[in-house]
């Protein structure tokens, strides 16, 4: 008799591991999506910007090249935002215009204007792994964070840059992805992203993101001045750094228009 309760006991506790195991999986999703949630809703209703920036692009041995360009951003409402970027410096690059349109459940649509050769290229869905400009940022690194895009897992806590942060993995939806997965570290104070590492398709880190120096505009929305994208594998690096950033311009949706690219200014 005492070893048949002692039996019953057992399964008893085995079968209440197994439904907890399964039940802390479930709540590592839920709280997972939940911060994503928290972290996109407080980044809601900025309306449109324009920025003045410099892109810096480091090779291993730490030459340097810089560009200077400006970016047009147009917040979407049920759908991803519209960006417009437009390259000024060097002679090289000046008159390059890339355009974006981010999308929460379609391929995003991007197209690239290169004046030497006088036309408008589309960037296929299947190539937004490939690097814009150059740079360690890819196609798929410009897309507003959307998510629909992503199934979300609450990974921990961990502290970065002095903040205690939330560590959520990011499993990208899209089959063309250039990534397996991304672990992005979210503030617990303001849910900004403080860090993000991007796993290639091998499933080996492949690229550490860094935002830096956030700023805060409009009493709600933090953008960060400073975005240090390090390439583990080659040893590039890509830092893209604001220098002006000004909200409510009056941008249109007219004003993020393929068929004018050529005329972007």
């Amino acid at each position: 008799m005492k070893w048949l309760v002692k039996h019953r006991w057992l399964s008893a506790a085995l079968l209440l591991t197994f439904f907890t195991g399964s039940l802390t999986a479930q709540t590592s999703q839920e709280k997972g999506l939940e911060i994503a949630k928290e972290r996109k809703i407080r980044d809601e209703g900025w309306g449109d910007s324009i920025a003045e920036m410099s892109m810096v692009l480091r090779n291993k041995q730490g030459d340097e090249a810089t560009r200077k360009m400006r970016l047009k951003s147009l917040e979407v409402a049920d759908d991803g935002d519209k960006g417009l970027t437009i390259f000024d410096q060097p002679r090289d690059v000046k008159g390059t215009a890339f355009l974006n349109f981010s999308h929460a459940l379609e391929p995003d649509e991007q197209w690239i204007y290169l004046p030497a050769l006088k036309r408008v290229k589309r960037i296929s869905s299947r190539n937004k792994s490939g690097p814009f400009m150059g740079s360690e940022f890819a196609y798929e690194d410009l897309s507003s964070f959307e998510l629909e895009k992503y199934r979300f897992n609450y990974i921990g806590d961990e502290i970065i840059n002095g903040e205690a942060c939330f560590v959520v993995e990011q499993v990208p939806e899209d089959k063309n992805s250039g990534y397996t997965k991304q672990l992005v570290w979210v503030d617990q104070a303001h849910f900004r992203a403080q860090k993000v590492e991007f796993y290639d398709r091998k499933g080996s880190l492949l690229k550490v993101l860094e935002m830096q120096d956030y700023q805060l505009y409009l009493d709600k929305f933090w953008r960060p001045m400073t975005m240090k994208m390090q390439n583990v594998q080659n040893g590039k690096s890509t830092d893209l750094i604001t220098h002006e950033l000004v909200f409510n311009t009056g941008l249109k949706d007219s004003d993020f228009n393929k068929a004018t690219l050529k005329r972007a200014r």
